[in-house]
């Protein structure tokens, strides 16, 4: 009986509860589409389910549990979500042909996070029972809050980020520590990285980061054919991130260069026609500084061929950077910006309930969401509370790393050091990447890392506090 109450038990059973009551059980949860779930719908053969509804009903105001069948790959929109969608799509059209309830990808995505939270605590408790319970409690807290939770009954690509960076970490840490590490470990890491680097197209740049990682990975000593196995995984995770990059649908190339340049680099710009000189732009364009691309009613359509030449042909992101580079103050302008958009988990313009709950349109869930509403409405939204944050969560980072001479420690220490460093990224890629449109929900995976961050520092800080009254910690 004694394993059925260990911290890794407790905590996934904890977390089966949570999962139950929040997303079957009760009124159905989800998050309202924006327009994006059409990229999956057309790859994975949805539609949706009412098609005479309103343009208000389907979009922004209500989320849906229901949608219809219909061809595979009337499109393609490249990301590892593919995979995760798939199953339960073609299980769906097999045993439910009516029509397909969403609620079979949040179950899939509950057992995803179920998997991350065992892993987490059982092998980060370091033998400390208090330890393992607490880390169970805070990853419970944080990672179940509705906020999150609600994407999972959506075709957003956030819930894939959400899962496969914590389980990235998991078997990352896992490794790690492992005494003699093999192949299968690797495998396992890899196949984790695969899916958080290819999930969505701003994220291929965290492939080359976890490239680094395999590179140190092979200075462990593993079993046989282990040291060439973590360079050819390091090898592969760098090529994915380029091709993940290099395939990017052309129209979303093109949306996401208009939102940085007239939504981010030329809103709110003392100097509009000099910006536009300086990165080799005609000055007509100044009519479109601080509109979006989904924008109606703009002085020049977003679609207007005569943009092709003029705009979409002549601008790059590296043109976007450099001109950053040239003008820090601007980039710290969009920055502060972004740190006032950054505690929010979900978007709020994004309803989480059905019609069908007769709740106000756009209506919020607030069951179960201490640890979101604690960020929205108590953490400091500005730069000097992030710069700090970094700073502490750092300073302990680089005190364990610089206390130990134990190559699998350290290690260990740099994939969290990492950690921070794909936050700043995630941070950053909106801005540079999008401009200061719909910032809050692309922050998503700044939040996660926030997350994971914070309940790293939490659980350190309870670990030297039991470790000093316990000893080395009671084991379990």
């Amino acid at each position: 009986m004694k394993r059925w109450f260990k911290p890794h038990v407790l905590g996934a059973a904890a977390g089966f509860g949570l999962l139950l009551g929040l997303l079957f059980l009760g009124p159905f949860i989800g998050v309202a589409d924006n327009g994006d779930f059409l990229r999956m719908m057309n790859t994975i053969g949805l539609n949706y389910y009412n098609a005479s509804e309103t343009y208000a009903d389907r979009f922004f105001s209500y989320s849906h549990s229901r949608f219809a069948y219909e061809n595979l790959f009337r499109g393609f929109y490249p990301s590892s979500q593919i995979f995760i969608v798939l199953v339960p799509r073609l299980l769906g059209g097999l045993f439910h042909g009516s029509w397909f309830d969403i609620r079979l990808l949040a179950a899939v995505y509950g057992l995803l996070l179920l998997a991350a939270t065992w892993l987490l605590v059982k092998h980060n408790a370091r033998g400390s029972y208090i330890t393992g319970l607490l880390l169970a409690g805070a990853l419970l807290f944080v990672f179940y809050d509705i906020g999150y939770l609600a994407y999972f009954n959506s075709l957003f690509g956030e819930p894939v980020s959400l899962v496969f960076m914590l389980l990235t970490f998991a078997l990352g840490l896992r490794l790690a520590f492992k005494e003699k590490p093999a192949v299968k470990d690797l495998w396992l890491f890899f196949i984790a990285v695969f899916f958080l680097t290819c999930s969505k197209i701003q994220n291929a740049p965290i492939g080359v980061a976890f490239a680094l990682i395999f590179l140190r990975l092979a200075s462990l000593q593993g079993t046989a054919g282990f040291r060439k196995a973590a360079i050819r995984f390091s090898l592969a995770i760098f090529l994915i991130s380029v091709i993940m990059y290099a395939a990017a649908p052309k129209d979303l190339k093109q949306i996401n260069l208009y939102q940085t340049v007239f939504y981010g680099i030329l809103n709110g710009s003392p100097d509009v026609k000099g910006n536009l000189k300086e990165l080799g732009l005609p000055e007509r364009l100044e009519v479109l500084a601080g509109t979006n691309y989904f924008e109606s009613g703009t002085a020049i359509k977003q679609d207007d061929p005569s943009l092709v030449p003029d705009f979409y042909s002549r601008i790059s992101h590296k043109d976007v950077l450099l001109f950053y580079l040239k003008h820090p103050g601007r980039l710290l302008d969009n920055m502060r910006y972004a740190a006032a958009n950054s505690m929010a988990i979900r978007p709020s313009y994004l309803g989480n309930y059905e019609k069908g709950e007769n709740k106000p349109p756009g209506a919020l869930a607030y069951t179960y969401s201490g640890w979101s509403q604690f960020k929205n409405n108590v953490l400091p939204h500005n730069l000097a509370f992030l710069a700090i944050f970094y700073a502490v969560y750092y300073a302990g980072a680089l005190y364990e790393y610089l206390r130990s001479a134990d190559r699998r420690h350290r290690v260990a220490c740099e994939l969290m050091m990492l950690l921070g460093l794909i936050g700043i990224f995630a941070f950053l890629v909106p801005i540079l990447g999008d401009g200061r449109a719909d910032i809050s929900k692309h922050l998503f995976l700044f939040n996660v890392c926030f997350d994971m961050m914070a309940v790293t520092m939490f659980i350190w800080v309870i670990y030297k506090l039991t470790g000093r009254v316990l000893g080395r910690g009671s084991s379990y």
